[in-house]
């Protein structure tokens, strides 16, 4: 089928693509004509992202054409945006042994390309803590904190399609590697957010602060906890902390106004030793398992009501037990 009207030639800077839709009746053509033509003008002069013009053809009866325009300037953005990330990713903050100054030294860089303050902080030795600041008009109010934490958990490379560290991007974009939902897709969005909010000339009444903060997947113990005792933290002037979430599979993302507090418990059990030739009662095992089998029950009645549908999983108690050791040493005897 051929346009009966003539669509946008293409223009430099921007790149078309169309589709065609169910057949649709439209009463006055040339008024379609009309605005398509003189959207197009309009749109050339933005910069805003991809937009949607409509063409017809036959004479009573129209099938729709949805042209889409878009400008190349943002898929160069957004390349430019995804290549960052990678980098990031690619960047291996595995614990035991995370490269935490390759991290800092990645995200100094990107704070000095978007203009931000910077500083490297270690509160513990070899873990540097990364501090940005975007400053407010208005330094007496309370701040803004966007914290997240550069390393993350240990990788099982056989259980992986791609390198966890490679950032493979697939053909339907979705991104392969090791932190990029745990959490360094956070860390990236912040710094992204305000690449673009101060390329518009966007200026915060309230000071921003940008933590990003080493440990946190084994307690934040020299991490986010010694920052949040430290004198540097308290003249800061926080007034609220955005962090860690669910990641989200669509455009939507859900907030949430609480944080769950752990409770590690361990439980030490005694009992006689002997030889395995010979029964032992109230052994130190026996009567573990008598505690973890108590354990066990409670946890399997807080799946219950969350299977039911009773209960949403932040709201009950979660119990996972994830260590046993067991035995005494024997003591070395020596002859002389």
């Amino acid at each position: 089928m051929h346009s009966k009207f003539p669509l946008p030639a293409s223009d430099s800077g921007w790149r078309y693509s169309c589709s065609w839709a169910a057949p649709c009746l439209i009463s006055q053509p040339a008024v379609i004509r009309d605005l398509l033509l003189s959207d197009r003008q309009k749109w050339r002069q933005s910069s805003s992202a991809s937009k949607t013009i409509f063409s017809f053809s036959s004479s009573s009866q129209y099938s729709l054409l949805i042209l889409t325009i878009h400008p190349l300037e943002a898929e160069s953005e957004d390349a430019a945006i995804i290549s960052r990330f990678q980098q990031y990713l690619q960047i291996n903050t595995a614990q035991p042994t995370p490269q935490y100054q390759q991290s800092a030294d990645f995200l100094i860089s990107q704070a000095k390309s978007i203009g931000l303050e910077f500083q490297s902080i270690e509160f513990a030795q070899n873990k540097p803590l990364v501090l940005l600041k975007w400053p407010g008009s208005d330094p007496t109010l309370p701040s803004v904190l966007l914290n997240s934490h550069t390393d993350v958990v240990p990788v099982e490379l056989h259980k992986w399609a791609h390198h966890p560290f490679g950032a493979h991007v697939d053909s339907d974009g979705n991104i392969f590697a090791r932190g990029s939902q745990d959490m360094k897709c956070v860390g990236m969005q912040y710094l992204e957010a305000i690449r673009r909010l101060k390329s518009c000339g966007f200026h915060p009444l309230r000071s921003v602060y940008l933590s990003f903060v080493p440990d946190e997947e084994i307690g934040s113990i020299d991490g986010a906890k010694k920052f949040a005792d430290s004198d540097i933290f308290n003249s800061m002037n926080v007034g609220i902390v955005l962090d860690e979430g669910l990641a989200s599979p669509s455009e939507n993302y859900r907030t949430f106004y609480a944080e769950r507090n752990p409770w590690w418990l361990v439980i030490k059990a005694t009992g006689p030793p002997g030889h395995g030739a010979k029964l032992y009662d109230n052994s130190a095992m026996e009567n573990l398992l008598r505690s973890v089998e108590s354990v066990r029950r409670f946890r399997a009645s807080q799946f219950d009501l969350v299977k039911a549908g009773l209960k949403a999983e932040g709201e009950v108690f979660s119990v996972n037990m994830v260590f046993l050791k067991a035995g005494t040493p024997s003591p070395t005897v020596s002859w002389g």
